[in-house]
């Protein structure tokens, strides 16, 4: 791989937009761990889950690309060029969540594998709600669609699961094993989307049409 595509996908990568749900994501669990020296387990685990779905939000725009259209042809397959940009912005991921998971204090912190590996699957999941947009459009930016998709079901999946799907659990809860595994197909789920979305399909479709300026 050349240093010419790293450098030209490196320059279409929506680092904004990735910032500010990074910077968002250590406010939630920064902010009250100022406001309060004592912090709950139940609170600490609820502010890092919180924290996972902010940066989530901002990774929501990591497969926009306003010259969608002139890069769809070009010789490097769009599966090179969207796992590079994932490749690119994975060492700043792993960095931020280190950083989230020292803010909350020792005494309050969850078990930090199962709390990852939630993190890992809601990241995942709005990186394949982006592709599936992709795939599914010709809209060059379904950041914002997809963004407000991935907080609605967020908002949504406490409310509506059955109980024997829950996935939001205390750690003490003796659902928590049961419910990191029921994360973990989400993760997998979410990685099979992903995958399946990332060819370009052989004839376009639109399936929803791209909002273009007046």
């Amino acid at each position: 791989m050349s240093g010419a595509l790293v450098g030209a996908v490196a320059r279409t990568v929506p680092w904004r937009a990735v910032g500010a749900g990074a910077v968002a994501g250590l406010l939630v669990v920064g902010v009250p761990r100022m406001l309060s020296d004592e912090l709950d387990p139940w609170l600490g685990l609820n502010l890092l889950r919180g924290a996972a779905l902010v940066f989530a939000l901002g990774l929501a725009f990591l497969l926009d690309d306003p010259v969608r259209e002139l890069s769809t042809p070009v010789t490097t397959r769009r599966p090179v060029r969207t796992s590079l940009r994932v490749a690119l912005v994975a060492p700043v991921a792993a960095l931020w969540w280190t950083a989230a998971v020292a803010l909350v204090p020792e005494e309050a912190r969850p078990p930090v594998g199962a709390v990852t590996l939630e993190a890992a699957a809601t990241v995942t999941l709005a990186l394949a709600v982006a592709a599936l947009a992709v795939r599914l459009s010709d809209e060059p930016e379904p950041g914002p669609s997809v963004a407000a998709a991935v907080l609605t079901t967020a908002c949504l999946a406490p409310l509506l699961l059955p109980s024997r799907w829950e996935l939001f659990v205390p750690a003490d809860d003796p659902r928590w094993e049961a419910a990191h595994q029921r994360w973990a197909w989400v993760l997998v789920g979410a990685a099979v989307v992903w995958l399946a979305c990332g060819p370009e399909p052989l004839r376009r479709r639109r399936v929803f049409p791209a909002t273009r300026p007046r």
